[in-house]
């Protein structure tokens, strides 16, 4: 009787560490790069992605983070999703362009008219949804699960930019693509292409005059140091995409495809306010350590001339983005 209870006890032990090894084997990793610090609105989105994978597969899908540029920078990172050597990535929407031109819609300028616009379309269901339609069609390889924002973007130089008369003939480092190609010109500025690793060393040496990002990326990455002025001109929105790659996608049940795609509509939801809360106690940061801020730009000029641009380079974009367009214009 002793030898079968110890056999029985055997047994169990056995089926407890067996249950146990296929349990561990089923959690699995995945690679989460982005080119922010981890102290931005990519870190905010990540994280909150993150939590939410992990709580809804019950600790089986874990997101291993790899902040600024670690995989590289988002053009090469982007490619390294597509042929599925990596996960997950955030891409800006100016990036996204560089796989999907129609994807520049979402930078094109004064599109969105404040802050709280800005919220409310990037967590509209209507507006993601036509983006990752807009991406399905356009991109193989990859896909679109989220949409997300740092926030409008403004100018920062040595100088201050009160009005659009105030960059004309200077270099604007600007992100590639043809909406920004278009509209600087428009303004006067002269365009110049570079990596974002290579922003502060430009406006150090003088390489570049002027250059534009959301308030936190502008304090994450020091430009203040070389670049002392923030004009709040906010002339764009700072939004990102989120993306799967194909490969992966492809491998995982839909049960874990349910797992991923509810995370992601919680960062549409969730990400973009709390963006813009880190903006503002950014701009609190940089006061306090004498950057000038000059808050009371004169858009108007600006605003002249972007807003016929809006329906001209969305129609030359393509359809996809003059929905997009349409959509975000229509939101109150």
């Amino acid at each position: 009787m002793a030898g079968l209870s110890k056999l029985l006890g055997a047994v169990v032990a056995v089926s407890v560490f067996a249950a146990a090894s296929a349990s561990a084997q089923e959690v699995k990793h995945y690679r989460f790069a982005y080119d922010q610090p981890k102290d931005t609105g990519y870190g905010i989105l990540a994280d909150i992605f993150a939590d939410k994978l992990k709580e809804l597969s019950k600790g089986t899908m874990i997101i291993d983070q790899y902040p600024g540029a670690q995989l590289g920078q988002e053009p090469q990172v982007l490619q390294l999703v597509k042929a599925g050597d990596v996960e997950f990535c955030i891409s800006a929407s100016a990036n996204a362009a560089t796989l999907s031109p129609q994807a520049g819609v979402m930078s094109m300028h004064y599109l969105f008219r404040s802050e709280a616009h800005l919220i409310k379309a990037i967590g509209d269901p209507a507006v993601a949804r036509a983006v990752k339609d807009m991406i399905s069609d356009t991109v193989k390889g990859a896909r679109v699960i989220a949409l997300a924002t740092l926030g409008l973007r403004s100018m920062y130089s040595k100088r201050e930019i009160r009005n659009i008369a105030d960059i004309k003939g200077l270099k604007v480092r600007v992100q590639a693509t043809p909406t920004e190609d278009v509209t600087f010109p428009a303004y006067g500025a002269q365009v110049v292409h570079m990596p974002f690793g290579s922003v502060y060393t430009s406006l150090q040496t003088g390489v570049v005059d002027v250059a534009e990002n959301g308030v936190n990326v502008y304090l994450a990455n020091k430009h203040y140091e070389v670049a002392p002025v923030l004009s709040m001109t906010e002339h764009e929105a700072n939004n990102s995409l989120v993306w799967i790659s194909d490969k992966l996608w492809n491998s995982l049940t839909p049960e874990q495809q349910g797992w991923v795609q509810a995370a992601a509509d919680d960062v549409n939801r969730t990400q973009p306010a709390k963006a813009i809360e880190l903006e503002h106690q950014s701009a609190e940061k940089l006061k306090s350590m004498g950057v000038k801020i000059v808050t009371d730009v004169d858009k108007s000029g600006f605003i002249k001339v972007a807003d016929p641009l809006l329906d001209k380079l969305a129609s030359e974009l393509g359809p996809h983005a003059v929905k997009v367009k349409d959509l975000i214009r229509a939101i109150k």
